[in-house]
């Protein structure tokens, strides 16, 4: 969405992969051939596309993919570019992780628990030192709360700060003040009763850490994450040092134009600030699954990692959004920065995953067909795509809907009359057809994403519904017809 913290030459450098880590093989030219949509027309083909091809229509410069299999990375391949004229992706090219850096954090903050510096369910205020949550009397708030987005917890996510513009303190983050870009974190619903994304609360968790060690952010994640876990390449340095800027992939908008002054800085470490690697993800997938395993020289304990793997309100553990069984969890989370879209998925009992990272701003898309295709390669029982049926939309209808809309909170999207039928764009310069089913509900083809309108009143409002998100939006009444 345009503002909702939910890109001739690039792409013909595109379309060679490039770095492979082992020689080619079947598999890995299935997954690079078999990339479908999360939705699919009833009676229609289904459609099979190529990672460079898909590259090249969403304008995404460079991409990079690690597969787990059987517990152990199988293989690690780049695509691309990481800009114009750059040099090309490889496995060990970094990229800003967004809000994957959340069960990163959550892992590191469960480790300090077992090391009896935290308590899960102690009110946090009770470690915070100068700045205190604010919450409503009688109320407080727990770490296991903030790590599965139960805590009431204000802001949804982070812009981060452009090149050349002043960065705020982790301080003035909490506190919405000046440079600081979003609002104060605060408490303005009940504790416990509803799940609401929020990286506010991942900030508090940051400051809580700092708080309870006396030692910065970054390194704490160091010591008890990146480096247990082998996460060699990986580090929490916002903005990172000049030295490594040659191994970055560089943020594209939604069209393929970089990111005026390359990637953002992002002082909230803990809900955006990682930089990493697919591999690298992925080692974290395998610290967690051997966590949760009971292997020996694991970084949590079983009873610990059962606890974060164990699926809570929003079908979210403390960290990461898990569904399955119990005897093969499956645990993913997705990233998002400024030009940057990523996805890490992975399964406790099979030890398979993916992880997909991209420098464009239409990456999600791309990440989520490629774990499709790696789903289909290695036999998985999830990620397939759905088969809706699609109705026609009429002149009326088509009016009606045209318009810009708002999700309060979260920023807008729009509405756009195509041709016979609808468009939404959900990010600044590109969008996709509309379609509508039953219901009064119109959905999109790239992902499992579906607009519920009310049918009674004047104007238009509903709900958007795609996985544990469920928000209303309204149309804005300067774009009523």
């Amino acid at each position: 969405m345009k503002a909702i913290m939910l890109g001739a030459s690039l792409i013909a450098l595109a379309s060679s992969p490039i770095g492979a880590r082992q020689p080619a093989s079947s598999r890995i030219a299935e997954v690079e051939h078999g990339l479908t949509s999360a939705v699919i027309l009833a009676d229609a083909p289904v459609p099979r596309r190529t990672i460079a091809a898909e590259m090249a229509r969403l304008h995404i410069p460079g991409v990079s993919v690690a597969v787990l299999h059987d517990g152990a990375i199988a293989w690690a391949k780049g695509y691309g570019v990481t800009r114009a004229k750059g040099v090309p992706v490889t496995p060990d090219t970094l990229f800003q992780a967004g809000s994957i850096s959340k069960p990163v954090t959550a892992l590191a903050a469960l480790r300090l628990v077992e090391q009896h510096r935290l308590m899960l369910d102690a009110d946090v205020n009770d470690r915070l030192k100068a700045w205190k949550l604010p919450v409503p009397p009688g109320q407080h708030v727990t770490l296991r709360q903030l790590l599965g987005h139960v805590a009431g917890t204000t802001v949804h996510g982070f812009p981060g700060y452009a090149a050349g513009q002043p960065v705020p303190d982790i301080d003035a983050v909490l506190a919405g003040r000046p440079p600081a870009n979003t609002k104060p974190v605060m408490v303005d619903t009940l504790p416990g009763t509803v799940w609401r994304y929020s990286g506010g609360g991942y900030t508090v968790v940051q400051k809580l850490i700092e708080d309870v060690t006396g030692r910065s952010f970054a390194a704490v994640l160091r010591d008890e994450v990146l480096q247990p876990a082998g996460m060699t390449d990986s580090s929490f340095a916002q903005p990172l040092p000049a030295t490594r800027r040659d191994w970055v992939a560089w943020p594209h908008d939604g069209t393929g134009k970089p990111v005026e002054g390359g990637p953002h800085t992002y002082p909230e470490l803990a809900a955006a600030g990682l930089w990493s690697t697919p591999s690298d993800l992925l080692r974290y997938a395998i610290a967690v699954r051997n966590s949760a395993r009971g292997m020996t020289g694991t970084l949590l304990a079983p009873s610990t990692a059962t606890a974060m793997l164990t699926p809570g309100k929003g079908d979210y553990g403390l960290g990461l959004e898990v569904h399955g069984p119990a005897s093969d969890r499956r645990f993913s989370h997705g990233g998002s920065n400024a030009g940057y879209e990523n996805f890490l998925v992975a399964y406790t009992g099979s030890g398979d995953g993916v992880a997909v990272m991209t420098n464009g701003a239409q990456g999600n898309e791309l990440a989520m067909e490629i774990t499709r295709s790696v789903a289909a390669a290695y036999g998985w029982p999830d990620y397939r795509s759905i088969t809706r049926r699609s109705a026609p939309i009429d002149v009326a209808t088509r009016k009606r809907l045209t318009g810009t809309y708002t999700v309060p909170g979260l920023g807008s999207f729009s509405i756009l009359a195509q041709g016979t039928g609808l468009a939404l764009s959900l990010k600044e310069g590109a969008s996709e057809p509309l379609y509508a089913s039953t219901g009064n509900s119109y959905f999109i083809l790239s992902s499992d994403l579906v607009l519920h309108l009310d049918q009674n009143g004047p104007d238009v409002r509903g709900r958007i519904v795609t996985g544990p998100f469920d928000v209303p939006f309204q149309k804005d009444a300067s774009t009523a017809p």
